[in-house]
């Protein structure tokens, strides 16, 4: 029988060198394609576009589409739309908590969305 102890535990040295568009959740791999349908990127970018508006005075925060969010070591998520009021060290990826994130949720990744990954965001 196939358990945990048999599945390979990849970490974030392994997933910067994947090629795609992937998620890393506790050290397993979600491939992120086939790309966005085109509903799904309508609504992220009306979110986008609300979200420049918002913030446009604020110095600190800024609107970010998918970008890498390295939680830890085997968890890098990438969320449709998040705001970060901090600035970026290293010009890779976001390792701080985002102030608010934004799933775009389809019938492909409503499970994963609502459930594996809203759980990753609470905590």
């Amino acid at each position: 029988m196939l358990t945990q102890k048999y599945l390979p535990h990849y970490t974030y040295n392994d997933y910067k060198n994947w090629e795609g568009r992937w998620e890393l959740i506790e050290g397993i791999p979600f491939a992120m394609s086939p790309s966005s349908t085109l509903r799904h990127q309508i609504v992220s970018n009306k979110i986008a576009w609300q979200l420049e508006e918002l913030l446009k005075d604020c110095e600190e925060c800024r609107a970010l589409l998918p970008v890498d969010w390295k939680i830890s070591e085997d968890t890098v998520v990438q969320p449709d739309n998040l705001v970060i009021c901090y600035p970026i060290k290293n010009n890779i990826y976001v390792t701080k908590s985002p102030t608010i994130i934004f799933e775009v949720v389809s019938k492909s990744t409503q499970e994963k969305d609502e459930h594996l990954k809203f759980e990753i965001y609470e905590r």
